[in-house]
Formats: structure tokens, sequence, C-alpha cells
């Protein structure tokens, strides 16, 4: 299991005062509070930074943090990533799973025979679609609805499926 969740990309300074323009690669960018602390990789070290402020503008998520003042300060890391830690990541409801998490998961049919491997999550409007790497190595697009995901244990890495007639044409 991932103990990190990538939740933003700073993108570019905003003002002189130390601000960062973050493009959000969360699905809710008003996890984004004051005095959350976000982790940013560097490449060479993760720095642990606090938010101290935070607006919203166009798609994008403007932050400021604790101890950093200054444009020359911040402007190093334009195009890093910012994580979260498991502990601070969002609470998840029932039968919600982090899309880390599912990636990589074993993929068993009802009816006991291996599908092959999740690969990935493509976010839709209405549901989820799971991208899972068949064992010939084709692709199978999968809704992630109750009809076909039957049961998913993410400490066993284990996906049980039903696929539905006319999904594998």
């Amino acid at each position: 299991m991932e103990e990190r969740f990538q939740v933003g990309v700073i993108t570019s300074t905003h003002g002189i005062k130390g601000e960062v323009k973050v493009f959000p690669t969360t699905d809710n960018p008003k996890r984004f509070k004051k005095n959350i602390e976000l982790i940013l990789d560097t490449g060479k070290e993760e720095i642990i930074l606090t938010v101290e402020n935070v607006k919203f503008f166009k798609q994008f998520v403007i932050l400021k943090f604790k101890g950093i003042d200054n444009i020359n300060d911040i402007e190093k890391y334009k195009t890093k990533s910012l994580y979260v830690t498991r502990a601070n990541a969002v609470r998840l409801r029932k039968d919600e799973y982090f899309i880390a998490d599912l990636c990589g998961l074993d993929v068993w049919e009802d009816n006991g025979e291996k599908l092959g491997v999740l690969k990935d999550v493509i976010e839709t409007g209405a549901n989820d679609v799971y991208v899972i790497t068949l064992e010939d190595g084709k692709e199978l697009l999968l809704p992630a609805i109750k009809e076909c995901i039957l049961n998913v244990d993410i400490e066993n890495c284990k996906m049980e499926v039903h696929v539905m007639e006319g999904l594998r044409d």
C-alpha cells in the first residue's frame, strides 16, 4: 500500500511573497486547507511544508507555506510534486479506495480464474472504469459498478470481478 499520495504539482510562483500556483492532482481540491502538512518532493529530498494560506483561482490552488516569504525561496520548486501522507489523506467511505492502492491488484473472475492485473483507473462522470491487463497482454475495460466489482481486498492485493456479457468483445 502506498504511504503517500500526490495531491498537486507546483506550476509557477504567484506574486513575490512566496506563494505558488498548484495544479491539483486530487479529485477534491478543497482538501487543501490551512495548517495541513504537505511533502514537497524535490527529487533529491523531501521537505515538509505547512500551508499558511489557501486561495482558489480557476483550476488552480494558490498556496502560501509557513516560513517561505520570498519568491526566491520557492521558485526553484516549480514542476515539483506535493504529497500527503496516508494519515493526512481524505477519509474514504465504504467501498471507496485510493487509485494508488488499486493499481497492481491481481484481478480474479468469479469462476476462480485469474483475469489479469489492474493497470489503471479512468475517472468518468458516471463511474470509474478499471483498465485490466489480461493474461494474454490485451486490455479489458471494466466499469467499477457493484454488478462487476464483487470484492476488493487491498491487504491481499486481490480483486474479484464478474465480467458481464459483451464486455470482452
